[in-house]
């Protein structure tokens, strides 16, 4: 574990929970949690810094590409993939 990568994760968890910004911290930090025990086979407690950094990474990456295929969408998407912009309903 080195300061360099820790200070990557940060970074890059900022910029994760901006790309999903109707995100709590607490719901971020729990599907970490699941995207990394899927990945690694270990809980968020025991998978290091390198490991996470992966999953986060790989998190970046999937929100980035659902936000370039959905017309209209700017750059706020949550974790589900709906688009948090109003939809206009009919009267």
């Amino acid at each position: 574990m080195t300061a360099t990568t820790q200070q990557e994760i940060l970074n890059l968890l900022a910029e994760v929970w901006a790309l999903a910004p109707d995100v709590r911290l607490g719901q971020l930090m729990a599907h970490l949690g699941f995207l990394g025990e899927d990945r690694t086979g270990r809980t968020l407690r025991d998978i290091d810094d390198e490991e996470l950094l992966a999953v986060l990474t790989r998190h970046r990456d999937e929100l980035l590409a659902r936000t370039s295929q959905l017309p209209g969408v700017g750059a706020a998407l949550p974790v589900s993939g709906i688009p948090t912009e109003a939809v206009a309903t009919r009267p």
